[in-house]
């Protein structure tokens, strides 16, 4: 039982994952791709034409790591805010955001909404 569970939630998550990609593939801008694990929030800028990161941030960047916990909330804003400081600092101002399939809801979306008001146009 609990395998058809499990099994059925990563094709879902798959599936939104794939339906997100193929949207994004076809923009000339730069991808924030999110990824987001129990503990942690990650986000990386990669240049669509030639797959290359050009830089990433998480919770466990020395810039965005504090005392405090990394699966909440709060530090999702300290990695949006510090993605969106090095994306000024390579000259991006406009981008487009890849959830990766997550839902846009609780971590995802205040991610999204801290480098939005930090600066970052999508």
């Amino acid at each position: 039982m609990k395998n058809t569970v499990l099994e059925e939630k990563r094709r879902k998550w798959n599936a939104r994952r794939a339906r997100t990609n193929k949207a994004v593939a076809r923009t000339d801008r730069p991808v924030v791709k999110v990824f987001r694990s129990s503990k942690h929030i990650y986000a990386q800028l990669v240049d669509p034409v030639s797959g290359a990161t050009l830089g990433g941030v998480s919770t466990l960047s020395p810039s965005v790591a504090g005392d405090g916990k990394t699966g909440n909330i709060e530090a999702a804003k300290k990695v949006g805010a510090a993605l969106a400081a090095l994306a000024k600092e390579k000259k991006i101002d406009r981008v487009v955001f890849n959830r990766n399939g997550f839902l846009y809801h609780g971590r995802v979306k205040a991610l999204a909404d801290a480098a939005r008001e930090a600066g970052l146009q999508f």
